[in-house]
């Protein structure tokens, strides 16, 4: 059944609320709210009092907003939506991952529940999206791989690329155009003497380029999980790796 636009406005609120907090610790606040849906702070203002009125979210003035376990409860079940319909579109549909976001925008308040559960079992249940962001289950339930941003890790760390952000289709066209996707091994070998970026080394079975530097916003997009150990490692703790439900994450 297709949503009102009331209703789709507050779908898209609590997504992005939860969205911004999902890989990072840092809350979201009512002007970065703004800035990630392209609407002036007053109308973020009105429709937060509005979620704090339908119990949706916990907000006071000038503080950081959180989800309620209501909140998070309707944010996981628009993120499964918006997920498993862009894993649909890039394995069916022959999308490229760096058009499915858009598209999956406007389907994912179009389609009734019965729909995505179909489509859920007609991939397989994907537990990723075509990015590696998680997609929750059924029942609200997600699991985190344990990851670090790329930009945080060491020189010697050695991982796979688990999580790759999807907020700019350029960037995406340019990880490609790298042989960078998800699950890609590489390995940290640190900062260039002189210069901006950061030298990481591609395993890359076709052949051996050497290190390479990726840009600043580049390393910052990229989510690595560790695969193995080496000596002197100052990373301490992952991003990731918790099992929550909207009953029990707050």
């Amino acid at each position: 059944m297709k949503q009102t636009a009331t209703s789709s406005s507050i779908e898209d609120y609590v997504k992005v609320i939860y969205a911004f907090t999902e890989w990072q610790d840092k809350p979201i606040t009512s002007s970065v709210l703004a800035t990630r849906l392209g609407v002036a702070n007053s109308s973020v203002s009105e429709m937060v009092r509005k979620l704090k009125d339908l119990g949706l979210v916990d907000h006071e003035p000038y503080s950081p907003i959180h989800l309620t376990a209501q909140g998070l409860s309707l944010a996981l079940s628009m993120v499964r939506r918006h997920r498993l319909l862009e894993t649909y579109l890039v394995q069916e549909l022959g999308y490229t991952w760096d058009e499915v976001h858009d598209e999956a925008e406007q389907l994912e308040h179009a389609v009734s529940d019965h729909f995505i559960e179909r489509m859920s079992a007609k991939l397989g249940h994907p537990v990723r999206d075509p990015h590696g962001d998680p997609i929750p289950d059924a029942h609200g339930n997600i699991t985190m791989a344990p990851s670090h941003r790329l930009d945080e890790l060491d020189p010697g760390h050695t991982g796979r690329i688990s999580r790759i952000s999807d907020h700019d289709p350029e960037l995406l066209r340019h990880l490609e155009s790298l042989g960078i996707g998800l699950d890609t091994q590489l390995t940290v070998v640190g900062r260039p003497r002189f210069g901006a970026g950061l030298q990481v080394h591609l395993d890359l079975s076709e052949h051996d380029a050497g290190p390479q530097t990726l840009g600043d916003e580049v390393a910052a997009s990229l989510w690595l999980a560790s695969v193995g150990s080496h000596s002197a490692c100052s990373v301490q703790e992952l991003t990731g790796g918790s099992l929550m439900s909207p009953h029990s994450a707050l």
